[in-house]
Parts: structure tokens; sequence; C-alpha cells
């Protein structure tokens, strides 16, 4: 098992369930402070390193109640419900996708991952002035959703169909141009390390973890098949190794795992799963 494996064991019944709609709640407060007193965020909410080391630790959290877009007219509020409604479908999918504890995992990383970056440039730049939002909070949502779902089209303008992996790539190329773009002075360092450790919690979940392969829906589709075939023939087993074809009726304590290098529906148990020869299928899409 993997770390995260281990903490979800361990803290899985702490985690906050359907915390999408938290989320959701609190772009809704940012939005309508933003329209009725744009000023209140940015002098008493956002995360503003100076003014906390001043004793103002509530905004630790209320910089959470981020705007989600800086527009103040009836035409804005409604491209606001819009976009709303689409981050709640990227977080309320991501978290079924992962389950709550990951998801929870995810956003308290790129919570602390903001809160650092903001303390890193203040402690270089020492400038008042050094704010930040939810700006790469959303990113890392958007890019972990565009991960996994590739190939899922989104109506750009409400009349444009694009796949949304598209997107991402554009973002991500932005991201590199204002990366390379910043400058070699001390603010030019303070964006690029404002960039990096802000976004990551998305960089240690699809590159080092490689959790995204994981839960692709061809992968869970992959899965879903296999424990059918399983349970029709074992049995009443619900798992069985592919080598020594031993199911937890035979033994208990035997613990199971999914190959994701093998073509097609192999499960593996623990004395197999990183011994067996891969199988790979040429013919298989």
């Amino acid at each position: 098992m993997n770390f995260l494996d281990k903490l979800e064991q361990k803290f899985g019944r702490y985690a906050i369930r359907d915390l999408s709609k938290y989320i959701v709640v609190c772009y809704i407060v940012g939005s309508v402070i933003n329209f009725v007193a744009p000023e209140l965020y940015y002098n008493y909410l956002s995360l503003n390193p100076a003014m906390i080391m001043r004793g103002q630790i509530w905004r630790l959290v209320t910089f959470l109640f981020a705007p989600l877009l800086n527009m103040r007219s009836i035409m804005g509020l409604l491209f606001i419900v819009f976009v709303l409604g689409f981050y709640y479908n990227i977080c309320s999918t991501l978290e079924r996708m992962w389950g709550s504890f990951r998801f929870n995992m995810y956003m308290l990383t790129g919570i602390l991952g903001t809160v650092a970056a903001a303390f890193i440039v203040y402690a270089i730049t020492g400038s008042p002035y050094v704010y930040m939002d939810t700006y790469y909070l959303q990113l890392a949502l958007f890019l972990a959703f565009a991960t996994i779902f590739p190939d899922v089209s989104v109506m750009l303008y409400g009349i444009i169909p694009i796949k949304i992996k598209w997107l991402a790539y554009l973002d991500v190329a932005l991201l590199v141009f204002s990366f390379v773009t910043a400058g070699s002075g001390i603010y030019g360092l303070s964006m690029r390390i404002e960039i990096v450790v802000s976004l990551l919690n998305f960089l240690v979940y699809f590159f080092a973890g490689r959790n995204g392969s994981k839960y692709r829906p061809s992968e869970i589709k992959r899965k879903k098949k296999f424990v059918k075939h399983v349970k029709q023939s074992t049995s009443g087993a619900r798992h069985q190794c592919a080598v020594c074809h031993r199911t937890e009726l035979d033994d208990p304590t035997l613990e199971f795992r999914f190959c994701s290098k093998c073509d097609g529906n192999y499960e593996y148990c623990q004395d197999h799963l990183f011994t067996h020869t891969h199988i790979k299928n040429p013919y298989m899409e």
C-alpha cells in the first residue's frame, strides 16, 4: 500500500463528507461579498502574511471565501452561476472517484501549499502587499479533472464544443509562459515559487503518486468487469490471484491488488503482485 492508503486506514473516518458542497458555498459567499462590498475581502479576509503576522490569523481560513470571478454586473452574476455549477461538477466527480478522504487530502495539501507560498514570498520580499487567493486551488482541481477525464467535452462560450484536455494544455502553457517570463528579480523568483508551491498537490498526486491512471474511467470499468467475472467463477469469492488462483476464502489474510501494467482483467495476491510476468495483448485497445 502507498502512503495515502495507510493514512486512509487510520484517519479515513475523519474525512469531511460532501466537501464539494462546502467548497461551492465558500465560492458563493465570496461572490456575494465581492458584489456587495468588494473591498471587504482584500482588507479583512484575504491571505496577507503581513496582516496575519500582526494577529489577524482568521485570514488563514477566510481567504477561502475569495470570489470565484471578479464580476459585479447582473450578466457577470449569471456567468458566475454557470461557473459555480461547472466547479461543483468537477469537485463532486473527483470526490466520487477518489473517495472523501483522498479528495480531502487533495484540497488540504492545496490549501497548505497556497499558505506556504504566500509566506515564502513574504519572507523573500518583505512586502506588506503580498496577497494570495484560491486561483491555484481552482486550477489544481481543473487539472486533476482534465487528467482523469481528458476526452470530456465542454461548451466554450456555450456554443463551441471542445475537449477539456485542450483547455488544460492551454492552462499549463500559460503557467509555463508565466514561469519562464517572470523575470530575474526578486518578484520574478516570488512568482515562480508561488506557481510551484501552490500546485504542489497536483504534482504530487499525478506524478509522484501516479494516482491519475488508477482512477481513470477505463481502469475502473476494467476492475468492475474483473470483479464480476471472479464472482461468477469462484463460488462466492470476490478476489482470485491470476497466478496461484487462491482467493480470500482460502486465506482471509491475503491482500489482492490489480496490476495496471497488465492488459486485461488480472488481479494478484500479495505474494505475486510484484513477481508475476506482465500480460501484454497487442490486440487490446
